[in-house]
């Protein structure tokens, strides 16, 4: 008789998904609680305000639109920034471009800053790029 391959696969299954489980409460038991989420809520106030640009007031005019995708496309290209750099907001309204996010160090700010003001031009970039280094 050969056994059933699909029931042994099941099994373990089951004993390392309620072994994961006991494991997890073992960790909160011990103290060892998860790492606490990321906090936006400043940010997020911030960006709120009227007076701030937010990329949902992103142009959609041709050439608005295509000063964000330059500038985008040159961020995405560069593969040295961290994944914070490359999720930088970029958003243009009549030309001028506003820069917005966390980014790791001084260095990265930099760059992003410098790519866009190569496409947009130095005077049309407002930089609004927080470094946040990992702690």
């Amino acid at each position: 008789m050969k056994p059933d391959l699909s029931a042994t696969i099941r099994v373990v299954l089951l004993i390392s998904i309620l072994g994961g489980g006991i494991m997890a409460g073992a960790q909160d038991q011990m103290g060892q609680s998860p790492a606490p989420q990321p906090d936006n809520t400043k940010t997020n106030q911030r960006d709120r305000s009227a007076s701030e640009p937010t990329a949902d007031q992103q142009k959609s005019n041709p050439s608005d639109r295509y000063i964000s995708q330059q500038i985008r496309k040159s961020i995405e290209k560069d593969k040295s920034l961290s994944t914070y750099g490359h999720n930088v907001k970029v958003i243009t309204q009549n030309g001028t471009v506003t820069l917005k996010g966390p980014v790791r160090s001084e260095e990265e700010k930099r760059a992003i800053e410098q790519k866009a003001a190569q496409i947009a031009g130095a005077d049309k970039v407002t930089s609004e790029i927080d470094v946040q280094p990992k702690q």
